[in-house]
């Protein structure tokens, strides 16, 4: 026989670098469900039925295509339930000269890879996964002899190289980054675009089935599931989102309103980070609506940012920079992570509503992430260990490569400023202008007479001051440092106390 060319759960590309030149009379194409990949970490149950579908799908359509392929279930017999495990089984019942994988997304399974292929000398191939604009090469040419990276700048440099959103050799509209227009506060009365859903198939509801079986401690319910799981699905959500939800995407992007998970935002993160679309292609259908269609720039701009910049750079980050980067804790991070963030039992109203919205969709958006559940775990002190594993464990579309440099970098700052230039922390000023999640909370973040004061506006300052020495000179910062600055000994002892007060609390899952 051929080559054994192995496909994994988030390579589901027709034209992902494993399955070229692949020969339909000798080749065969293994994919195999395996009980390891869906407990590493305690996936939502909506992210392994997405997974396990969106596979048993595209499996069907190669076989369609006259493709062989050998596809284990998670629970057929002799399932070994490691990928290496089925690997070698495979290659033994098809007796084939060689396997071929495109390299995987995470860095555990590419050295559990790497340990197999020189142990086996010659059998096993990995090959670049070329479905990103920049390849690691790439990045680590632009990240040589720099001491600190901005997306920014690589952003503008895959701006020239691929012409996105270019006219001539200037940015369109005279500006790379539209930023400043995309701030805005949702008004009371704009209602969101009805969003697009996809009816579980008869595979989904098999697969579904399987997960409540075999997954059932897991978090997250399945009630909602409604996620493409087929590559026309994807091009269906991807062209729901530019005609009805684009246009207003960039001004409403960091806007947050209560039992609102979805807004303007795309929800084709899962479809990109397992292959049902590609980046150039989802780039291409933004960059069409601005040109064509009049979309505004702003929301344009701000869309193919997040895939072309931040994507792009949070990947170059994690192959720059793993292992090592996984294991920093800057500001000394050590508190546990609480209970509420799985139970959403808590009388802080936005992250109870984050994390019921996160329990039913496996899924809330980028602001929600950074803004809400991020910010509390930065401003508490939360282990980096801990709300990472939990941000991979509960997002549909979460897998470490990304997952990891957003939170780790981004939310918790415990890179101390490799990837981000600031830390995220607000108070609760922030997410009052940029919600309506504090209409109605138990906590006020003006402290009203008769209320008690949002715990967020304590753990800002107290996490400014714990972290004086490492954050205070940081030239984002200086404004509520000078602030600080102004506080004598008493004020300053009063919120440390409060801060204090809150967090043995929220310890005893009194919060």
């Amino acid at each position: 026989m051929g080559t054994l060319r192995l496909v994994l759960g988030d390579q589901l590309t027709r034209d992902i670098s494993a399955l070229r030149g692949l020969d339909k009379k000798r080749d065969v194409v293994l994919m195999a469900e395996v009980r390891e990949e869906g407990t590493y970490v305690r996936h939502h149950k909506q992210k392994i039925a997405l997974i396990l579908s969106a596979m048993r799908h595209f499996a069907e359509a190669l076989k369609q295509e006259g493709i062989k392929v050998d596809y284990v279930k998670l629970d057929d017999p002799g399932n070994t339930g490691s990928l290496i495990g089925e690997l070698e089984r495979a290659l033994e019942r098809h007796k084939a000269e060689r396997a071929v994988v495109t390299e995987p997304g995470e860095w555990r399974l590419r050295a559990t890879f790497d340990a197999w292929r020189q142990a086996h000398d010659g059998v096993f191939d990995i090959c670049d996964d070329d479905r990103f604009f920049a390849s690691h090469e790439r990045f680590h040419e632009w990240a040589k002899g720099r001491k600190s990276f901005r997306m920014e700048f690589f952003y503008r440099e895959l701006r020239r190289e691929t012409g996105f959103l270019m006219e001539g050799d200037e940015p369109a509209g005279g500006k790379w980054n539209f930023d400043s227009d995309n701030r805005k506060a949702l008004p009371k009365k704009l209602a969101a675009p009805e969003r697009r859903r996809f009816a579980p198939d008869e595979t989904s509801r098999e697969v579904m089935a399987l997960v409540e079986r075999e997954f059932s401690g897991h978090f997250g319910t399945l009630d909602e599931f409604d996620w493409p799981v087929t590559r026309e699905e994807a091009l269906s959500a991807l062209a729901h989102f530019i005609e009805d939800a684009l246009p207003l995407f960039g001004d409403y992007q960091d806007a947050m309103r209560e039992g609102e998970p979805f807004l303007f935002h795309s929800l084709l993160s899962t479809s990109l980070n397992i292959g049902l679309l590609t980046p150039r292609e989802v780039c291409l259908a933004a960059e069409k609506a601005w040109r064509e269609v009049h979309v505004p720039l702003n929301a344009v701009e701000g869309f193919i940012r997040q895939i072309l910049g931040w994507r792009e750079y949070v990947r170059g980050i994690y192959w720059l920079k793993m292992p090592d980067y996984a294991e920093t804790n800057f500001l000394d991070a050590r508190e546990p992570l609480p209970d509420f963030y799985w139970t959403g039992e808590t009388k802080m109203r936005c992250i109870s509503d984050v994390v019921t919205q996160t329990r039913d969709h496996a899924y809330s958006h980028h602001i929600q992430r950074l803004m809400v559940t991020g910010n509390f775990a930065l401003l508490a002190g939360i282990d980096p260990k801990e709300i990472c594993e939990w941000y991979l464990a509960v997002y549909a579309d979460a897998f470490d490569w990304v997952e990891l440099p957003n939170t780790h970098g981004m939310a918790i700052f415990a890179d101390g400023g490799l990837l981000a230039s600031k830390p995220y922390a607000a108070s609760g000023a922030y997410i009052s202008r940029m919600s309506n999640f504090c209409e109605g909370c138990s906590y006020d973040p003006k402290a009203r007479a008769g209320k008690e004061p949002c715990p967020f506006n304590a753990l800002y300052w107290a996490f400014l001051m714990r972290n004086e020495k490492k954050l205070s000179k940081n030239p984002r910062l200086a404004m509520p440092y000078r602030t600080l600055a102004k506080w004598d000994g008493k004020r300053r002892e009063s919120i440390a106390k409060e801060a204090a007060s809150f967090i043995e609390k929220m310890k005893e899952g009194k919060a």
